[in-house]
């Protein structure tokens, strides 16, 4: 879709998910969609993950993309209880619009007292991801 049509559709009606990301949220604990699908209303983002079962899972931790093995990971809960999402369009090297999103994430969860964790405030920086806190 050209970047006009997308800036006049966010206009009338704000942004939304494609159909890929919305069967990614499927998967998700019911507290992450209703934080993911507001903040769509104000930020364009992609939704990249949500449960890992266990191939999944070990191919992601012998790819350095998580640091636990399975079960250990909130992506191997069922509904998942983290997700991993993108600015749109995405660019990895930005991360100023990860902590733009991760922003918009957290303030709707905080108003909706829903307690989640952002991965950029791990000690390594997981941009991407977020989870159900304690």
């Amino acid at each position: 879709m050209a970047t006009e049509q997308r800036r006049l559709r966010k206009i009338k009606m704000g942004y939304y998910f494609s159909e890929q990301s919305n069967n990614i949220l499927t998967h998700c604990d019911e507290r992450l969609k209703e934080i993911l699908r507001e903040a769509i209303k104000y930020v364009d983002f992609s939704i990249l993950c949500s449960f890992r079962n266990q191939a999944a899972q070990t191919e992601a931790f012998e790819a350095n993309k998580s640091y636990l093995e399975w079960p250990n990971s909130n992506h191997n809960a069922y509904p998942s209880l983290a997700v991993d999402v993108a600015p749109y369009p995405i660019d990895w090297n930005d991360t100023r619009r990860f902590h733009y999103l991760a922003g918009v994430i957290m303030t709707i969860a905080q108003q909706k007292e829903i307690p989640i964790v952002w991965g950029g405030t791990f000690k390594f920086f997981d941009g991407p991801h977020f989870e159900i806190g304690v």
